[in-house]
């Protein structure tokens, strides 16, 4: 008989891991998963009440690299799993690419890890409502990195737009952002030393090691959705937060152009459409425009812009603005809601399904521009009506050996 292997165990046997006991002048003691550009500057601003004990990373030069970068000593896995298994651990960040993220955050609430989940958090919907499930089976702390949900002056605009202070919406508008493509096949390089390209490939399809695979992941279907839920995951969840639409999504979905990049448009059941047009760039890529009977708000990333301009008089203050600035691509103030939620057990500001909605409504906008027609959706039952082609593509195989757990 062969030895199970740790993700078997994970799979078929839970851990359940008590949490220490916080006491006043404990550091929250955290696991990284996945130790890229992204997880380091996450680690790089951790706030002060917690710290980075061990790190996972299947490029394990990579993970050797960033400890001796902050000259850490970190204990570091080839293999996630076995961070998992340290009681020591509290939370985790995961922070690997979108196609592997789901499964080390299943297994995470498994171990009995509360965990920050970077997005776009999932690769499709339907791995999305298993993680959802997951977080709540084991009643674990999920909190998205859609840091916006975290910024005064996005809760401000989305606040302000949601209880009616536009009045009746007439138009809002985001950003048509771009969708990934099929890998062309380009021909097999040297795999680095220390990466273990089939870990990496997890769930998708297995392909010969080529750099544009390795480090421009992000570019292809197999592995991402593009930009379309790369700088969707916050523009469009911009959208739903501001037209009361954080736990559900549209009804419909239909192209405006044709096309690979053709624009599109979707509708809410209470009658709101919104237009993806905008050229993709500049401020407006983490939010949207709202026009209604009072005035137009654009918002975008920890600010906001309105017409007539005393609209909104209420502002917080200018220290609560700047301190999102003071370093590149800031998160610190969303890490801290969730160690905070980490101790009082409350929902976070991006709660896991929060972000899997949000995120959801960006697969919803690549799978209408790919079948490019017009498409009913269920934001209940998460299921497209009448349509079998289109609800294909709300699920995706797996590969074996990176299957998902079944949630009880």
């Amino acid at each position: 008989m062969t030895k199970p292997t740790r993700r078997a165990v994970l799979a078929a046997a839970p851990l359940f891991i008590p949490r220490r006991a916080f006491g006043a002048n404990d550091r929250v003691r955290v696991g990284v998963i996945g130790v890229g550009n992204r997880s380091g500057l996450l680690i790089d601003q951790l706030p002060e009440t917690a710290e980075v004990i061990s790190v996972a990373d299947c490029f394990v030069k990579r993970a050797q690299d960033a400890a001796a970068k902050r000259q850490a000593k970190w204990r570091i896995h080839a293999d996630y799993r076995a961070l998992l298994e340290d009681k020591e651990i509290d939370g985790v960040i995961v922070g690997t690419t979108d196609h592997a993220r789901v499964l080390a955050c299943i297994h995470a609430c498994q171990a009995g890890k509360d965990i920050y989940a970077e997005k776009p958090l999932t690769l499709y919907i339907e791995e999305g409502r298993h993680l959802v499930r997951a977080a709540r089976r084991y009643n674990r702390i999920v909190q998205v990195g859609s840091q916006q949900r975290s910024m005064a002056m996005n809760r401000i605009a989305c606040d302000f737009i949601r209880n009616g202070g536009l009045g009746k919406l007439h138009f809002v508008q985001g950003v048509n952002y771009s969708s990934s493509a099929q890998w062309p096949g380009l021909p097999p390089e040297p795999v680095p030393e220390s990466l273990n390209w089939d870990v990496w490939q997890g769930q998708a399809v297995a392909r010969p090691y080529h750099s544009k695979l390795h480090l421009g992941w992000m570019a292809w279907w197999d592995y991402s959705g593009g930009e379309m839920t790369n700088w969707g995951a916050h523009g469009l969840d911009q959208i739903q937060w501001a037209l009361g639409q954080s736990e559900s999504g549209p009804v419909e979905l239909g192209p405006l152009t044709d096309g690979p990049k053709g624009a599109l448009a979707f509708r809410y059941d209470n009658g709101i459409t919104v237009r993806l047009e905008m050229p993709q760039g500049g401020e407006l890529m983490g939010g949207g425009i709202f026009v209604g009977d009072k005035g137009r708000i654009e918002v975008v990333r920890n600010g906001f812009r309105t017409d007539p301009p005393k609209l909104i008089r209420e502002l917080p203050p200018q220290e609560e603005v700047e301190k999102w600035n003071r370093a590149q691509w800031q998160a610190k103030y969303h890490m801290q809601n969730w160690l905070e939620c980490m101790m009082t057990r409350e929902k976070p500001l991006a709660d896991v399904e929060v972000g899997h909605r949000s995120i959801s409504l960006s697969h919803l906008a690549n799978i209408t521009r790919r079948l490019n027609r017009r498409l009913r959706w269920d934001p209940a039952a998460e299921q497209f009506l009448a349509d079998d082609e289109a609800n294909t593509h709300v699920r995706r195989p797996r590969r074996k050996g990176y299957e998902l757990p079944s949630i009880a």
